[in-house]
C-alpha cells in the first residue's frame, strides 16, 4: 500500500524548521510528501544583512515564495500548495487587523480547502501544529485549529460533500523542539567546548515546562541520514536565516552525536499507538 503525508505549514521557511529531515526521509523510503502552506510569509522580517535590500523588501512575497519552492524541492516534497493567505504578523501587531490575513479569514473556506487536499492526495499522515505555548503567533494556532478540524472533518461525508470522497486519516501528529531535545543540544555543545545558543531558550522554560511534557504523547524519528537536508533546506530562506545565525551553531557532528533524533506530538489517532514508537506510519 502507498503511503502519503501531508504537512500543514503556517508560513514559507516553517517546512524548513519543522520535521524537515523526517519528510525528507520518508520521501527517499518512498512516501509521497505533500506541503501546504498557509501564509505568504509577507509580514516577516528580514533576519539576514545580506538580503535586507530594498528590492527584497519591496517584493517580499514572492522572494520567500521563490524560497519556499527551493526549500520544498530539497526536502522532496511532491507537491506544494499555497492556500494564498496573508501573513497576519506577530501577536499584536497592526498586520494581525488586514482584513487579508489568515487570521481573519473564513475558518471554513480554509477547512475546505485542506479537505479538498487531503480528500485528493489520502494521507495515512497529516501534520499540523501543537499549542505552540512558546511562539503564540497567531497563524500558527490557527494551523493547529485547522489540522484538528481537517483531521475531523475530511473523513465526514456530511461536510463539503463537493469537495471529494471522505478519507479518514490515520494520525495526525504536530513537530515539536522537545525540552529533552533542548537539554541533550545545550549540554553536548558545552561538552564540546563551545557556548551553548540555547541559554536563552532555557531561560524561559517555567518550573512546570518538563511536567507538561511528560503527559504529552511523544515520539520521535531518527533523522541521522537527512539532517544535512533539513539544514540545506533551512539555508533556502535567505531573507529568514542567517547562515552565520542561531540555527547553524551546533555542528552537524555535535547534533549527530546527541540527538540524531526529531520530535513529534501525537495529536489524533484512530487507533492505539504503541507508546515509544518511531515510525509515523507504523
Amino acid at each position: 500500500m502507498s503511503r502519503t503525508l501531508v504537512a500543514l505549514h503556517a508560513h514559507p521557511d516553517d517546512e524548513a524548521s519543522k520535521g524537515a529531515a523526517t519528510v525528507s526521509r520518508y520521501v527517499d523510503e518512498g512516501v509521497r510528501a505533500v506541503l501546504v502552506t498557509a501564509t505568504g510569509g509577507e509580514a516577516g522580517e528580514i533576519l539576514n544583512p545580506a538580503m535586507d535590500r530594498e528590492e527584497v523588501k519591496s517584493d517580499l512575497k514572492a522572494v520567500r515564495e521563490a524560497e519556499l519552492m527551493a526549500s520544498a524541492g530539497v526536502i522532496g516534497f511532491h507537491r506544494v500548495e499555497l492556500l494564498g493567505y496573508r501573513d497576519s504578523g506577530m501577536p499584536d501587531m497592526p498586520d494581525n487587523a488586514n482584513p487579508e490575513a489568515f487570521v481573519n479569514a473564513s475558518f471554513e473556506e480554509a477547512l475546505e480547502k485542506v479537505v479538498r487536499i487531503i480528500r485528493e492526495e489520502r494521507p495515512q499522515v497529516l501534520l499540523g501544529y501543537d499549542d505552540h505555548v512558546r511562539y503564540p503567533h497567531p497563524d500558527h494556532l490557527r494551523i493547529r485549529d485547522l489540522g484538528i478540524a481537517a483531521f475531523e472533518a475530511a473523513a465526514d461525508g456530511n461536510r463539503f460533500v463537493d469537495s471529494g470522497d471522505p478519507w479518514q486519516v490515520s494520525r495526525l501528529y504536530a513537530p515539536v523542539f522537545t525540552v529533552a531535545r533542548l537539554y541533550a543540544l545545550h549540554n553536548a555543545v558545552l561538552d564540546s567546548g563551545l557556548e551553548s545558543p540555547f541559554i536563552e531558550w532555557l531561560e524561559r522554560l517555567d518550573d512546570d515546562s518538563q511536567e507538561r511534557e511528560a503527559e504529552r504523547t511523544l515520539m520521535r524519528v531518527k533523522v541521522a541520514g537527512t539532517l544535512e537536508r533539513g539544514r540545506e533546506a533551512l539555508r533556502a530562506h535567505r531573507t529568514q536565516v542567517d547562515p552565520e545565525g542561531f540555527w547553524f551553531q551546533v555542528p552537524l557532528s555535535v547534533v549527530l552525536e546527541a540527538y540524531p533524533y526529531e520530535d513529534f506530538e501525537l495529536l489524533a489517532s484512530v487507533a492505539p499507538v504503541a507508546a515509544h514508537h518511531e515510525d509515523l506510519f507504523d
